[in-house]
């Protein structure tokens, strides 16, 4: 993203000449302040409401200051990230009197600086405001502040210029738009791609728009199907987004229950031409992921009073208010806002330090907590580091967690992958280019468009990472399964859309053999946003979507969708079984989706199994009862913990039914062994139009729903 280039200014100041260290600069120039104190970069908050502080180990954007020479022959910083000028504020009471912060639209006195080298190539800056130096006094924690008589160790900084951009972009493929706030028609870019995806629901079309670090002021992104818009930067708020993004409803009637695979990723939003308020309109339902985002605002998730059924936060921040207004469901994990108002049916919190007051299953309250987020890793982002170059940010596992990890600045913790260690993959690419590049050891990028697989993808090296952006999609119609993965530590496969083709290939997805033994405790294989679809683009067909069967394996976002609408729709045209099987011990599933398959939608055979919300329609179009039973009664139940299980526990549990034909009924929603280490809480049933229903939420617990969502049947805590 940047390359800083301090010999320049250590020639001059070696030399002692201001007016030649002056001359290094234009009329205003991009340059990094690096303490000699501690060593650490000089950062400006993005919002500019708060003081600076050298507390930054590496350069980025928040670390950047345009240098301003004024006609009096002092300079002025300021801050790139938010175009705030840097002032030493005497004006603030004591303990903060001239401390600097960067919050001025202007230049006055108390933003001029005189720069005074020093002999050992640093430079010190003394403030117009009280003619005292700046320090970076590391008895307040490396704050910046203008009241040192004398030039000391700390009172020295390193002055280095920075060439702004990136380096030279990776070959992302046709698919993939990478924009900066000078590219030009850009706002013509951003609509040409909505307008091809608005309407796009089964098709071929993938797009993923890339945003380079800076602000982008006044402009508008909508969001259509199969389109992820993606920061670049190292850190949310080094792109900022002035203006709008948006997610407006599909359907007619502000109906957004088809919103469908769209997304967002690492990168601020203000959004000052949202619907009003200060708010950014999210109007979606399943497969959006919404991660790492920095909402300067409000968001409200539908549209104007529209149905929708969504959907997913994960390390999100939200300055001001989230409505979740009609929304039936939705997650939120390790996320932050000032306030939350709205409830569903089935509103899950999970490492949420902000959470709403009250209580499931208190209506307009069904709101179901849980204060730290046991284990995950997040999910891998591609940005643009201090020296230019692409590259993948993995995140470190992390237990007991609660809220986001970028906080104040702060770097998310983990590992930088160049992207030389990517292989970059596009659709043109066969399976057996992909096998070969996974066998050499390399990590996959995998870039937006459809991959007919003639073999399946095996993944055996341990730590390998596979990540997808817009939406990549996987098909095979030769009968092979998609993907296989070995029993081996620290898998990350994310951002990747699994679709059945015309032959059965028995799974989509197994991640582990049969008989996976090894404990992956300390270094567990993960699964982000990776979706399943059987039918809707075209008739499809497989008895399994997702098999787990590696230990402690973590699934961090999912939807399988038998499709219920589109192409090649059917009992008899997209014959599914099953969802979700689960053979591994100590699987953890976070934002599990699964809806309409054949039989159960979710077998769980392992123990120690952790599920923080569920959220299942059963299958609309079974021709009859007779036809759709199981060896336990009318129906099979949505989520099936098996007989043998010892340990397993769920929070937060949606079961709907929909049925097309009359007189069908489902016994149980959850049908799990009575132990009293088999726990359940927060569950909820609910029958959606006039036909039939479900009998109880759990095993023989809880009443039978009544139709068109009369009445909805809970169960707060089983056993």
């Amino acid at each position: 993203m940047n390359w800083m280039r301090p010999t320049a200014f250590r020639r001059f100041l070696h030399g002692g000449a201001l007016a030649a260290l002056l001359g290094v600069f234009g009329s205003t120039e991009a340059a990094t302040l690096q303490a000699v104190a501690n060593n650490n970069f000089v950062s400006a908050t993005a919002t500019g409401t708060s003081y600076l502080t050298a507390t930054a180990p590496t350069a980025s954007t928040w670390e950047q200051f345009e240098v301003v020479n004024n006609a009096n022959g002092t300079v002025s910083l300021k801050a790139t990230i938010s175009g705030n000028f840097v002032a030493a504020d005497i004006g603030l009471a004591s303990p903060n009197t001239a401390r600097l912060i960067g919050n001025r639209p202007s230049v006055g006195g108390w933003e001029q600086f005189t720069l005074v080298p020093q002999s050992n190539g640093t430079v010190a800056l003394r403030s117009a405001a009280n003619n005292l130096y700046v320090s970076a006094d590391l008895n307040i924690g490396g704050a910046l502040v203008a009241n040192r008589q004398t030039v000391g160790a700390w009172e020295q900084f390193v002055l280095s210029t920075v060439t702004t951009g990136p380096g030279p972009a990776p070959d992302l493929g046709p698919n993939v738009r990478i924009l900066s706030p000078s590219t030009p028609n850009l706002q013509g870019i951003i609509n040409d791609v909505y307008s091809a995806q608005q309407g796009n629901h089964f098709g071929d079309r993938r797009d993923a728009i890339l945003l380079t670090p800076g602000t982008y002021n006044g402009l508008r992104i909508p969001v259509g199907f199969y389109t992820q818009v993606l920061g670049l930067g190292s850190h949310p708020d080094q792109v900022h987004v002035n203006g709008d993004l948006r997610s407006d409803a599909y359907l007619g009637g502000d109906n957004a229950t088809q919103n469908f695979w769209r997304g967002a990723e690492n990168f601020s939003v203000t959004p000052s031409l949202g619907i009003g308020n200060n708010t950014m309109q999210w109007a979606v339902s399943q497969a959006i992921p919404f991660r790492r985002m920095h909402v300067r605002g409000n968001i409200k998730l539908n549209q104007n009073n529209g149905w929708s059924s969504g959907g997913w936060f994960s390390e999100v921040l939200v300055d001001g208010q989230v409505n979740s207004a009609s929304q039936q469901q939705w997650i939120s994990r390790n996320s932050q806002w000032g306030s939350w108002t709205g409830s569903g049916w089935n509103m899950v919190f999970v490492g949420v330090p902000n959470a709403p007051a009250g209580n499931f299953p208190t209506q307009g309250q069904r709101y179901t907590k849980v204060n730290e987020t046991p284990v995950v890793r997040e999910k891998p982002y591609l940005f643009i580091d201090a020296n230019g170059s692409y590259a993948v940010r993995l995140p470190s596992l992390r237990s007991n967690s609660s809220g986001i990890t970028w906080s104040n600045g702060a770097t998310t913790p983990g590992t930088t992958i160049p992207i030389a260690q990517f292989f970059i993959a596009k659709p043109t690419d066969s399976a057996a280019t992909i096998n070969a590049q996974l066998a050499a050891g390399r990590h996959i990028l995998f870039t937006p468009g459809i991959y007919v697989l003639t073999q399946t993808l095996q993944v055996n090296n341990p730590n390998t990472v596979l990540l997808g952006i817009g939406f990549p999609t996987l098909r095979s119609d030769n009968g092979q399964p998609l993907m296989k993965t070995a029993d081996v530590d620290g898998l990350t496969i994310a951002g990747l859309f699994f679709d059945a083709g015309a032959t059965e290939s028995g799974v989509l997805l197994e991640v582990g053999p049969n008989g996976a033994s090894a404990s992956h405790a300390a270094n567990p294989t993960v699964l982000h946003d990776v979706f399943f679809r059987i039918g809707g683009a075209a008739a499809g067909r497989v008895a399994f979507g997702l098999s787990i069967n590696a230990h402690n394996t973590i699934v961090d976002h999912t939807w399988l969708w038998r499709a219920d609408h589109g192409a090649g729709v059917g009992w008899t045209s997209n014959p599914s079984s099953y969802g979700l099987w689960v053979n591994g011990n100590n699987v953890t599933v976070y934002g599990l989706f699964v809806e309409h398959f054949q039989n159960h939608q979710v077998v769980w055979n392992g123990n120690g199994g952790r599920v923080y919300f569920y959220q299942s329609e059963i299958p609309y179009d079974p021709p009859s009862q007779a036809s759709w039973n199981s060896a336990t009664g009318r129906g099979f139940a949505s989520y099936k913990v098996a007989d043998n299980v010892t340990s397993h526990e769920a929070w937060g549990l949606g079961v709907y039914s929909v049925f097309t034909n009359a007189n069908i009924l489902l016994d149980r929603a959850v049908e799990a062994p009575v132990n009293s280490n088999v726990r359940f809480h927060s569950l909820i049933s609910v029958c959606l139009g006039s036909n039939g229903g479900i009998v109880h939420p759990i095993n023989s617990t809880g009443d039978q729903t009544a139709c068109n969502a009369a009445y909805t049947p809970t169960v707060t805590n089983y056993p």
